[in-house]
């Protein structure tokens, strides 16, 4: 780890991130008198929230076949992007569990997966070497499946839709509604504002949504999660950490034969981290790499070292001569069992998925997480209507069927994996295999973390980088290839205080993987059309606020 001067007394990333305002995601106000009506509103159409409508959907079918509920139940759910899948990022490796409890009847060939899992590699990289090392016990993916998340999301949305679930695509929930400590509902964003935040020709006026009971599944850190949260006085025995993923697919004709993941090169030995390449077809890859944003260079920049990374042989041989098709990046929720709130339930309200931090960094797994959250919170939720009582004490039982499935068991016997390794990679490793090797048996007492904005910065190690246009690219040309459609004169949707030191701003600068932020005339400034909403500004830095409708990323992968 590189030693710091005595001058270079770095800075906190949270001594420039403006509190969050509750009262502007916390609305006491009445909903208006022609609000939608729901009896279950689900924020957020990803694997979480679209699993969750399928669930209740079949659940309340079922029951209403039977004479024990209402012939019908009014389920929606809000989704920020103009069609599901929008705004989704992952070549990923799927654990099938929660999709067959899901689908029991489905043959499994039917599931929208790309290929199954015949092996894995995981390498130790130098900057020109590679030492091929035992694939670890949480990451063995023999018998898992690759696949395309924006394809998981639409497969479902089609399977929702067909059973009578309102989807609503491109609408951005702007903030709770609530009575007392009760949420009983969402206001979304209102659209077609003009950079000064005044109504534009296109402008449609924010919908209030009423329901029962209102799901967050937002995903990484929602801003709705995160201020009920603290609304609530809901804390967790450690704060929740992140990393930030940023991911390419490639169209190549050289794809490997195996999941392979790498550790090492380029990150600094204080960076927690490691790259993917996923065989997706015969012709289609997805790559990425994810960094721990607790490490502790000012000028680190994951873009850049995602662009570098390719440059080394195991990479190289797989895209040379290959064609970029797509980009993206997104933070991921990565404290584990330790930074799960104390509670995920309250008063007409539960929190799934990614805005649960419901991730097991060890198995770099999360989705069948975020859809077996989505199946345990619709069964509390239909028992809560059956009984007439959404109240805190009938939606308690959500929380008892997470921590008693697979999710909670696996979370405790990783409980210290990702903690560990804030005393560096090769100590942090050694304590991890004897982690994974007991069970968690040997994990030891809760290893206390701060907060990623909480760690200090410091100078020095980005070093010149130089994109070559065919292999490596610009932050700007990475833009291009998220498919961002974002409009030139929509309002900023970042905080910025008005006085940002030179190294605070640098920091910035770098640690956004889209350019978001750029330095002119020696002044940190925003640039919105660049957004491809990583969230990784809200972690460390100036919060975010909701985009508006129709705008922003149009994954079709990734």
């Amino acid at each position: 780890m590189r030693s710091r001067s005595r001058q270079d007394r770095g800075f906190r990333p949270a001594d420039f991130q403006p509190p969050l305002a509750l009262d502007r995601w916390i609305l006491r106000e009445k909903p208006v008198a022609d609000a939608l009506e729901l009896d279950v509103l689900i924020v957020g159409a990803g694997p979480a929230g679209l699993a969750g409508a399928i669930e209740l959907a079949r659940l309340a079918r079922e029951a209403a076949e039977r004479g024990r509920g209402p012939a019908t139940l009014e389920i929606g759910v809000l989704e920020k992007a103009d069609r599901l899948g929008g705004h989704c990022l992952s070549g990923a490796v799927v654990n099938p569990v929660s999709l067959r409890e899901l689908f029991p009847d489905v043959p499994l060939e039917e599931f929208p997966f790309r290929r199954k899992v015949a092996r894995d590699r995981v390498y130790l990289l130098t900057e020109r070497g590679r030492l091929r090392v035992p694939t670890p016990p949480p990451m063995r993916n023999h018998g898992f499946f690759v696949a395309s998340l924006c394809e998981i999301v639409r497969w479902l949305g089609e399977r929702a839709e067909a059973l009578g679930v309102n989807v609503f695509t491109g609408f951005p929930a702007d903030a709770l509604l609530v009575e007392g400590r009760r949420v009983v509902g969402v206001r979304t964003a209102p659209s077609g504002l003009g950079r000064d935040g005044s109504p534009g020709p296109d402008y449609a006026p924010p919908t209030d949504l009423v329901a029962k009971v209102t799901v967050l599944a937002e995903g990484t850190r929602g801003s709705l999660a995160q201020a009920y949260l603290r609304w609530q006085g809901i804390g967790a025995p450690n704060e929740q950490t992140y990393a930030l993923g940023v991911k390419e697919v490639w169209q190549t004709g050289r794809v490997p034969d195996a999941v392979i993941h790498t550790l090492g090169w380029p990150l600094p030995p204080d960076a927690f981290g490691g790259s993917f390449v996923y065989p997706m077809a015969d012709d289609l890859v997805a790559l990425g790499l994810v960094v721990g944003l607790d490490y502790a260079s000012r000028d680190l920049d994951v873009h850049v070292l995602l662009q570098r990374l390719k440059t080394h042989p195991v990479l190289r041989d797989v895209l040379e001569g290959g064609r970029l098709l797509e980009w993206g990046a997104k933070t991921i929720p990565e404290g584990g069992y330790w930074s799960l709130p104390d509670r995920l339930h309250g008063d007409g309200l539960l929190v799934v998925g990614d805005a649960a931090g419901l991730v097991n960094v060890a198995a770099l797994k999360g989705i069948h997480y975020a859809i077996q959250s989505g199946i345990f919170a619709a069964r509390a939720i239909h028992e809560a209507l059956v009984a007439g009582d959404v109240s805190s004490r009938t939606l308690c039982r959500y929380d008892a069927a997470v921590r008693g499935s697979f999710i909670g068991r696996d979370l405790w016997r990783t409980r210290n994996m990702r903690p560990a390794f804030k005393k560096g990679l090769y100590r942090g490793g050694i304590r991890a295999a004897l982690m994974a090797v007991s069970g968690g048996a040997l994990s030891g007492p809760r290893i206390p973390v701060a907060s990623d904005a909480e760690e200090p910065r410091f100078e020095g190690g980005g070093g010149d980088f130089r994109p070559d246009g065919k292999l490596t690219f610009s932050k700007v040309d990475a833009v291009f290839h998220s498919g961002n459609r974002t409009r030139d004169a929509i309002p900023s949707h970042l905080l910025l205080g008005p006085d940002v030191p030179a190294g605070v701003a640098e920091f910035y600068r770098h640690m956004c993987p889209a350019g978001v932020y750029e330095i002119q005339g020696g002044r940190l400034v925003v640039n919105p059309p660049n957004c491809v909403d990583c969230k990784a500004t809200d972690v460390l830095g100036p919060r975010w606020t909701p985009r508006e409708r129709g705008s922003g990323p149009d994954y079709k992968l990734m």
